[in-house]
């Protein structure tokens, strides 16, 4: 039978597949759209194994609270930033980590979280969805949910999906008091991105690694050797204030440090304010990045074409 216009417009619409695919997928299937979308979807599937090894190092970082008791810092990566902004790729990542936040148990890892139920399919069967319809490759690439049944949880996401925070805090009133106390230390968090809550928690290799760079910068500005290691210790303790949140000075009023900060919010609200632990994603931290320009990515993509 003849392809219409209108069979191949309402299979786009049903699949978001390119015009040319559907046309194709019509004129092989008969014009059977079951058959058609079936044939797209193993086409889809196809084209999304060939994206798997592609660089994603953009994206987005997502958040999940559900009533200040469970929260869920989720990142999501793709190749370029302008899928950050599509429909469909936000719609999946809400969906992701809507999923994260609600079941129970909590998946441990994201091999598990791909196991779940989304939409009628596994996580793992969905995401190759999202890839064959948007056309770049996209990596669930970690999250973390935080439990807090006598506590509460809260998030911030700054800069479109840059950076991410979650805190819990311990708090037997979580009012508005509490609420604003919770989403200060998002902010310091995001802004100064402290290595741990207090400085021994910092880990020790992180530590011993700073000793040595101090050491060897010493002896680089002529320091004298027996003087290094009082030097050094001095650099030290410096270096543990600074990276310890509770230490740090409060990024909104630099005159107080956080744990004072905390002092002063729990008082005001009559409650004893602990916070418990956070957690700070950065989009593609630690990934390598793109190098080439949008000029080139789009040569690249319209070649051979």
């Amino acid at each position: 039978m003849s392809v219409t216009a209108s069979m191949v417009r309402d299979l786009r619409e049903k699949t978001s597949a390119g015009m040319l695919d559907c046309k194709k997928a019509l004129e092989e299937t008969s014009g059977d759209m079951e058959a058609a979308i079936e044939w797209l979807r193993k086409k889809g599937l196809s084209s999304a194994a060939k994206k798997s090894d592609r660089l994603a190092s953009e994206g987005a970082v997502v958040a999940f609270v559900n009533n200040g008791k469970t929260g869920v810092l989720l990142e999501v990566n793709s190749e370029t930033d302008f899928v950050a902004k599509n429909d469909l790729f936000k719609a999946f990542i809400a969906d992701a980590v809507k999923l994260v936040g609600t079941t129970t148990p909590a998946p441990s890892d994201v091999d598990a979280l791909m196991k779940l139920q989304l939409g009628g399919m596994d996580v793992a069967e969905a995401l190759k969805n999202a890839i064959a319809k948007i056309g770049e490759n996209i990596v669930l690439r970690r999250f973390s949910r935080y439990d807090a049944p006598t506590g509460y949880v809260h998030s911030y996401i700054h800069g479109d999906g840059k950076i991410g925070v979650l805190v819990e805090l311990t708090t037997a009133k979580p009012d508005d008091n509490a609420k604003t106390f919770a989403n200060d230390v998002c902010l310091h968090v995001a802004a100064m991105n402290p290595l741990a809550l207090s400085q021994d928690a910092i880990p020790a290799d992180v530590v011993a690694k700073e000793k040595e760079i101090m050491k060897a910068k010493n002896l680089e500005q002529g320091k004298k050797p027996e003087m290094i290691d009082k030097i050094v210790e001095g650099q030290i303790r410096k270096f543990l204030a600074e990276s310890a949140l509770l230490e740090q000075a409060f990024v909104k009023n630099p005159d107080l440090k956080v744990k004072d900060y905390m002092t002063e919010m729990a008082k005001k609200s009559g409650d004893n304010y602990v916070i418990k632990r956070f957690v700070r994603f950065e989009l593609g931290e630690g990934l390598q990045k793109r190098s080439n320009n949008f000029a080139e990515e789009v040569a690249a993509q319209t070649k051979g074409h």
